[in-house]
């Protein structure tokens, strides 16, 4: 398998079970593809298909259910609290096992080139796969609905879509696709009907208005069950938890007059997340992840040694008279060990949800070392075609984007991992300070030597808008890594 990467897709029907249906049949019809959560809400209009596969499954089952959605729903008769802009109306992919943020990128852009080309949809990619800075944030997509999109496609530039017609699609509207990490939609039900107090907690709580960082929130009525909601979009449930944005709204609440009635989780969250929530409503004492018996059982079924010759097999192939592996891949693996050093400063300062996501740090930087060589030799072998062959420019364009991106994200994920590692440092015992630092130290080696093969290669490409395009990311990158250098 190419990899697993997860699909959320969110559709503008929650009320004909029939389309929904129809949904969830493109889906579990597509061979590698298993189905993980269904829902549909009839107050939102929406339903939310949750499913994971290889990499080529995932973006085929993806554009089946997209067109049996273009075919069956009709976003001009379309009436919810929901906030969307098209029939689908969001598409995010997110690395799972094997795959990295890159390749979800990469998935965001085919998907899409096949959505406008085929299905004559305008594409608007967001998030992670965003080409442009304003458009990353899927709120600026939706900002004013359909009819909002609608005035800015025809009459802002910025705002031509990345794939597909620059006019919306009559019945299906547009389609925001993008990559993303995990996020968690988390809505808190209020003993209310005042829609209008469930949208001033809302606001005092996001953090667009001065609330909570990483939290997205609306207010909305649930007409169906004489209530209404706030409903939240958790970015990173490790900086804001799920039971800190819960307070914060029962906070809110109480001060106008309201009690909570529940709480609802909408399609699956990560299980270190309810570990975070549970250990912090029960005030458990160092409290670790490892301590969950299906976690070690898990952890003991996938487990897998690898011998120490696959450290002395890297340094021999480094140190051969081949082009590969060379710079991008040695950026990779140090920034794996830093990554890895962080995991055992995490487990011994009982920091488990840090820890689990430096491990996941690590894994994605360890795949990096064998796509960095894979992209070179691509890059290669685009500038054996002969010069007199047209697709020789072309090809050797997409081939130096690809060899643009993976440094980048490199240096992107090293960033991060030095981060992680100051974070740690700061309260670490004085045992394991000195092995955090010397982990902050490499990661952001890492981070500066995949940013020398990010401007090699940049400099070498001549397709100006796939310049355009990288350049804000790689500003970011040196944003971090200038900020990294003053805090060692």
């Amino acid at each position: 398998m190419d990899g697993i990467v997860e699909c959320v897709a969110n559709f503008s029907e929650g009320r004909d079970q029939a389309i929904v249906q129809a949904l969830i049949d493109a889906v579990a019809s597509t061979a590698g593809v298993v189905l993980l959560d269904h829902s549909m809400d009839t107050d939102h209009h929406r339903s939310v298909l949750t499913f994971c596969g290889g990499q080529d499954a995932t973006i085929e089952a993806a554009f089946r259910a997209v067109r049996i959605a273009t075919e069956l729903i009709d976003l001009r008769s379309h009436v919810g609290v929901h906030p969307r802009i098209g029939a689908t109306d969001v598409v995010p992919f997110i690395p799972i096992r094997d795959t990295t943020m890159q390749d979800c990128v990469q998935l965001a852009k085919r998907l899409g080139g096949r959505v406008g080309r085929e299905l004559g949809i305008p594409v608007f990619l967001y998030e992670r796969a965003a080409a442009r800075a304003d458009h990353g944030p899927l709120e600026a997509v939706r900002r004013g609905g359909v009819e909002g999109l609608a005035f800015r496609m025809a009459s802002d530039p910025d705002w031509t879509p990345d794939f597909g017609p620059s006019r919306l699609h009559p019945s299906a509207g547009a389609i925001a696709i993008g990559a993303r990490p995990a996020l968690i939609a988390y809505n808190v039900n209020l003993r209310s009907t005042e829609v209008d107090k469930a949208r001033s907690i809302a606001r005092a709580v996001r953090q667009s208005s001065g609330g909570l960082p990483h939290l997205k929130a609306i207010g909305v009525e649930l007409a169906s069950r004489g209530m209404v909601q706030v409903a939240m979009n958790l970015t990173d449930y490790e900086v804001t938890p799920l039971l800190t944005a819960f307070q914060a709204v029962k906070t809110e609440a109480a001060k106008r007059g309201i009690t909570v009635a529940s709480s609802e989780l909408i399609g699956l969250v990560p299980e270190a997340a309810l570990d975070q929530a549970a250990a912090a409503s029960l005030q458990l004492d160092r409290f670790n992840s490892d301590q969950v018996l299906e976690t070690k059982i898990a952890e003991a079924a996938l487990a897998k040694k690898e011998p120490v010759e696959t450290l002395s097999g890297f340094l021999s192939a480094l140190a051969s008279a081949k082009p590969t592996p060379a710079g991008g891949s040695t950026a990779a693996f140090v920034g794996a060990l830093a990554a890895s050093l962080g995991v055992m400063g995490a487990r011994l300062g009982g920091s488990s949800d840090r820890a689990q996501r430096l491990l996941e740090l690590s894994r994605q930087l360890h795949r990096l070392v064998q796509t960095d060589t894979d992209v070179y030799t691509e890059l290669m072998d685009a500038y054996r075609i002969p010069k007199e062959h047209s697709d020789r420019p072309h090809a050797i364009s997409i081939a130096l984007q690809r060899a643009t991106e993976v440094p980048l994200e490199i240096a992107e994920l090293s960033c991060e991992v030095a981060q992680s590692l100051h974070l740690l440092h700061e309260g670490a015992k004085p045992t394991i300070q000195s092995d955090l630092a010397v982990g902050q130290i490499i990661a952001i080696a890492a981070a500066q030597a995949g940013l020398v093969t990010v401007r090699t290669n940049i400099n070498a490409q001549r397709n100006q808008q796939l310049i355009t395009t990288m350049q804000f990311r790689i500003s970011k990158a040196m944003e971090s890594l200038e900020e990294l250098k003053g805090l060692c």
